[in-house]
């Protein structure tokens, strides 16, 4: 059996690959491109769960970005050329290296029982024009109106709080892009937040 047969029937087996375009049409070829050029990665099959390949047109920059979910980590990773079929190979090439660099504490890290508790995020929006104090409404650029608005509660999410080590958390937030995450401390467990910095490198939030 080939590999991009294998690949296709582990699809129909409830693993899901979703090719989407935004402003280009996503024609057969691509997908085929797409399938052919995955189908040649080692995958952890027993651990993912989807991945979406989203191709986006913006005037002459063609771009590629795919994320892969497994059971508690996601994988981000995107390239921009002139060319789709490029930027779908360099998306590709960035997503065998960080499954390479990261194999073997993947896989330790699903072994691993986590645990995990229900936080709750509020979801902010600023107030409609009406709202905002008769001092502001003084300001006639748009971008004081902006700076002046008073942000709002419109919703709650519940997202599980993972109980991590320092180390599985800068491993998570490296492969999904994020700009911070929040977890609790396998070491201490106390609450930090770890987050990108300006400068490539990680910060580390936590209290005293």
């Amino acid at each position: 059996m080939d590999n991009t047969k294998k690949f296709q029937e582990e699809d129909e087996l409830g693993y899901r690959i979703d090719i989407l375009g935004r402003n280009i049409e996503v024609t057969e070829p691509m997908r085929a491109h797409i399938w052919s050029k995955m189908s040649k990665i080692e995958r952890f099959h027993a651990h993912i769960m989807h991945i979406q390949f989203t191709l986006e047109l913006h005037r002459l920059e063609h771009s590629c970005t795919a994320v892969v979910k497994f059971d508690h980590i996601k994988i981000k990773v995107q390239a921009n050329s002139s060319d789709m079929y490029a930027s779908i190979d360099e998306t590709i090439i960035k997503l065998q290296g960080l499954l390479s660099r990261y194999k073997s504490r993947i896989q330790d890290h699903h072994k691993r029982a986590l645990s995990a508790i229900d936080m709750k995020v509020n979801v902010l929006q600023r107030d409609d024009l009406e709202d905002i104090n008769a001092d502001i409404e003084a300001y006639t650029a748009k971008e004081k109106v902006t700076a002046f608005r008073k942000p709002k509660v419109i919703g709650v999410e519940t997202k599980p709080l993972k109980e991590l080590t320092t180390d599985e958390a800068m491993m998570k937030i490296e492969l999904s892009g994020d700009q911070f995450l929040i977890f609790r401390s396998e070491e201490d467990h106390k609450l930090k937040v770890i987050y990108r910095r300006t400068d490539g490198h990680y910060g580390l939030i936590q209290p005293e």
